[in-house]
């Protein structure tokens, strides 16, 4: 058989063959019938012997380059992973990506985690043992404000009765009728210290180290302060359903901040640049996921946390969240079959 006639011959199947992948590429081999699965099958094994036959016989580079880019568009449409759209990426991220990656970079974690939350609880507990600590940490201004919102309306009633409305608005009512614009200002709060704690590792880390410090201090004063003062009833079933996410979350941004800051200073001997390319993306997945975790936390911060609900089911509920926050990053995703999230340190 000569070169003509082998061409001509073949080159309605190798149409077809084009057709098929052409449709497997656009909707996923599940869209072809099972005869053309079939037929699909046919083609592709004598598509690859035509292209063994033409190399043999050198009958032209340009119909081998055809044939092999053939081959390998019809392997790859029909071997791979069909096709998802970004709304299942993102659940697919969520629900096994993102604890999988923090895990893979959990060294970065539990730095950011120690640096935020020791300092956190050695502040309150030392302003429990001495309140006017927290006047050398935080504005008299901002823990008057501070008293005065987690107060118990009915302490001052026979005093101060406006002082006492004031204040019950302040924690149910005002929340009541404003909730949506307070859980933007929250989203806003709280992602802003998470992004400043993750941007600032690109000054070799110093910069997220402080963030988590200060941000640590200063919230272990207020929650010390509001302790000390009387007011712990109040608090406590406000801050212990959004703190699971919220508190964590400003941890693993963080972490973000130290795998930026890390590539820097160990970076060989690559540029600045070239260094901190290589752990930019893990690292804005993380910030991703910090980010989706402080959104949740302000909307339970929002709506739920300041609701009249009975203080008994605010702590249950609050205490399982916690355990499901930590469960969800320790052990969603583990045993998938898919690892482009895990290095290994997993």
């Amino acid at each position: 058989m000569n070169r003509k006639h082998f061409l001509k011959q073949r080159q309605a199947d190798w149409s077809r063959f084009e057709t098929l992948v052409k449709r497997i590429s656009r909707s996923g081999k599940k869209r072809l019938r099972p005869e053309e699965l079939a037929e699909f099958s046919r083609l592709f094994r004598e598509l690859s012997n035509d292209l063994a036959t033409i190399r043999s016989r050198a009958w032209g580079q340009h119909i081998v380059n055809y044939l092999n880019d053939l081959v390998s568009r019809g392997h790859n449409g029909y071997y791979s992973a069909p096709p998802t759209s970004i709304p299942q990426q993102m659940v697919k991220f969520f629900t096994s990506g993102f604890p999988r990656l923090l895990r893979a970079n959990m060294r970065y974690f539990v730095v950011a985690w120690l640096l935020f939350f020791v300092p956190l609880g050695i502040t309150w507990t030392a302003i429990q043992v001495n309140p006017s600590l927290a006047y050398r940490i935080i504005p008299t201004e901002q823990l008057e404000m501070m008293d005065e919102m987690y107060a118990d309306p009915s302490d001052d009633e026979e005093e101060e009765n406006e002082s006492s409305e004031s204040v019950e608005e302040s924690l149910n009512s005002g929340f009541a009728e404003e909730r949506s614009l307070m859980a933007g200002f929250y989203i806003r709060h709280n992602t802003g210290i998470a992004l400043r704690s993750f941007i600032l590792g690109v000054t070799f880390g110093v910069g997220t180290v402080y963030i988590l410090l200060y941000n640590g201090v200063a919230i272990g004063a207020i929650a010390g302060f509001v302790i000390a003062s009387g007011h712990s009833e109040r608090f406590l079933t406000f801050v212990v359903s959004h703190g699971s996410f919220e508190l964590t979350a400003i941890a693993i941004a963080g972490a973000g901040g130290l795998m930026l800051g890390d590539s820097l200073i160990h970076r060989g001997q690559r540029s600045l640049v070239d260094s901190l390319s290589t752990k930019a993306l893990d690292a804005i997945k993380i910030m991703g996921g910090a980010a989706v975790m402080l959104f949740i936390a302000a909307l339970i911060e929002a709506y739920w946390s300041p609701s009249g609900i009975p203080t008994t089911i605010k702590v249950t509920v609050g205490a399982i969240l916690w355990v499901l926050v930590y469960t969800y990053l320790f052990m969603a995703g583990r045993g998938s079959e898919d690892n482009d999230y895990s290095d290994g340190a997993d």
